[in-house]
């Protein structure tokens, strides 16, 4: 076998991104993808012939443009579109919010809820901009460690420097780090549609109600980003974001990346407290003295590497990040559009961003409230993204593909099974669904339904967490894993380590350059 200077493991968008770096840098590199598709969560696939999905990941927003303008994305066929407006919450009473990027025009959708909050939605906005723009650098960047070390002082002083220009908005920005989501959107705004509309973006990924002290930081994190155009805009890859994978690859092979599908590892060699290679799940062993790990610290250290090869206090570590999850997808083929009250609007104007299906608070305290207790929710929140009314790719002509994010589908159920439930819960959710477009089920051609262990035996998700580990304050920024680990040579790339979930990147620019710098 041909050795390498660096062999990747998971061709997620982490993972290329890496690779990418690396090749750039001169290193002769191999990714190694479990899968017949590259991106991980960031694939698109037919699952049924002429109709292509999303089944995981599905907007865009938080990936860096730094890695897009270094990699040369745009030029390998990268194109992201913008999503005006960017949501759209019907209520049963034939009312809706429509909310996107025009302040006049948002204003005016909230006043018809209430005044006051109209007002407030631009203090509000202001108030998480400004939050944004002192900490998103710090996304971009290493994490310093903990304790604190000599060698960090520089990671230190990025902290600092964040913290100075906060200035005045120091203790909401702590606040957002440590509250609930709830706290903040009670204090800014007064109508139920509007708190539940933000208080979405609060919950995603997470096992947490808008009232779980921390929530208020996942807000935060989804407002954050600019690669839908403008800061807090979320976007549609062309071609499903699979298109994201795919301009990846092409930085990556024409940097000379070796690329090998359907190779799945089943460890990591260790000589000496050092990386040596891994060996994959036929026998074939391959040797590299790097070796980066995009799959989740669990993956990576319990099962490919062993506990036996770490510090025993490393490995209680990584034995205790909470991978909680509640997160289900549904994903449809539909033989036409829903059919949404969208009244003196355009059904395909409302409906190109996402659909909120949660008409206040309370129906998603109460969805959590089931999922305490093992039970997937009764009353599902749902979100809804038709990307195919902006992506003409993506299904024949009269067309759509609709996927459905849904909270919340516990991964440990108190009676049962998935494989019992699973086909009920999808269900329940269109259920949900055609209470606000009741055509929805004559639509129906073909339906995936992805519950936390199917997220798990896909994409190799422990528990199913889309974001390798929960966002809580105890596992961020200099709390969650670094790239550098106990085994000299050995490191990781993935959502693992700092920022964390979602489609940003930087873990994967952050861990290649600390494999090159040794």
């Amino acid at each position: 076998m041909p050795k390498y200077d660096c062999v990747v493991i998971g061709g997620g968008h982490n993972g290329l991104v890496a690779a990418a770096y690396l090749a750039r840098a001169g290193r002769k590199v191999c990714v190694l993808e479990r899968r017949h598709v590259l991106g991980g969560c960031t694939s698109t696939e037919e699952l049924l012939p002429g109709f292509r999905f999303s089944p995981a990941a599905y907007v865009i927003s938080l990936f860096l443009p730094e890695i897009m303008r270094e990699l040369g994305l745009e030029g390998h066929g990268l194109e992201i579109l913008p999503r005006n407006p960017s949501s759209f919450t019907p209520l049963a009473d034939g009312r809706h919010l429509l909310l996107g990027h025009d302040d006049a025009a948002n204003r005016r959708e909230i006043a018809k809820f209430s005044a006051r909050d109209a007002d407030a939605y631009a203090q509000y906005d202001r108030m998480l901009t400004r939050l944004a723009e002192a900490i998103e650098p710090l996304m971009a960047a290493p994490q310093p460690a903990l304790p604190p070390r000599l060698r960090d002082v520089g990671k230190w002083w990025m902290y600092r420097r964040a913290m100075k220009r906060l200035g005045g908005d120091l203790r909401a920005a702590v606040e957002m780090l440590a509250a609930p989501a709830t706290r903040i959107l009670d204090r800014y705004f007064e109508s139920e549609p509007l708190k539940a509309t933000l208080a979405t973006d609060a919950i995603i990924g997470a096992f947490a109600a808008p009232s779980t002290p921390g929530s208020a930081y996942v807000l935060l994190h989804h407002v954050m980003g600019s690669a839908g155009g403008r800061r807090g805009v979320w976007g549609y890859v062309r071609g499903g974001m699979g298109g994201l994978a795919d301009a990846l690859e092409k930085a990556c092979l024409g940097a000379g990346t070796e690329i090998r599908r359907e190779c799945e590892v089943a460890g990591i060699r260790v000589e000496g407290g050092t990386a040596k290679g891994v060996t994959l799940a036929d026998g074939t062993q391959i040797d590299a003295p790097r070796v980066l790990s995009s799959v989740d610290a669990n993956l990576t250290f319990l099962k490919l590497l062993g506990p036996e090869h770490l510090p025993e206090e490393f490995a209680d570590v990584v034995r205790n990040i909470d991978y909680s999850s509640a997160s289900a997808k549904v994903n449809l083929a539909l033989d036409g559009l829903p059919d949404f009250d969208t009244g003196d609007v355009d059904p395909r104007t409302a409906l190109r961003g996402t659909t909120h299906l949660v008409p206040d608070s309370e129906t998603i305290e109460r969805a959590f409230d089931d999922a305490k207790y093992g039970r997937p929710s009764r009353e599902p929140v749902l979100e809804i993204t038709i990307p195919s009314i902006v992506d003409q790719t993506l299904a024949p002509p009269g067309k759509h593909v609709a996927s459905i994010f849904v909270q919340y589908a516990p991964y440990r159920l108190a009676e049962g099974t998935w494989d019992e439930h699973r086909e009920a819960f999808g269900d329940r959710c269109i259920e949900v669904f055609a209470r606000y477009a009741p055509n929805v089920k004559d639509l129906i051609l073909h339906r995936q339904v992805l519950t936390p262990p199917d997220m798990e035996r896909v994409y190799g998700l422990t528990g199913g967490n889309i974001m390798q580990g929960a966002m809580g304050l105890d596992q961020l920024g200099p709390m969650r894993l670094g790239y550098r680990t106990p085994v000299r040579g050995l490191f990781l790339c993935g959502a693992a380590t700092h920022p964390g979930g979602g489609v940003i990147g930087a873990c994967g620019r952050n861990g290649a350059r600390a494999a090159l710098r040794g």
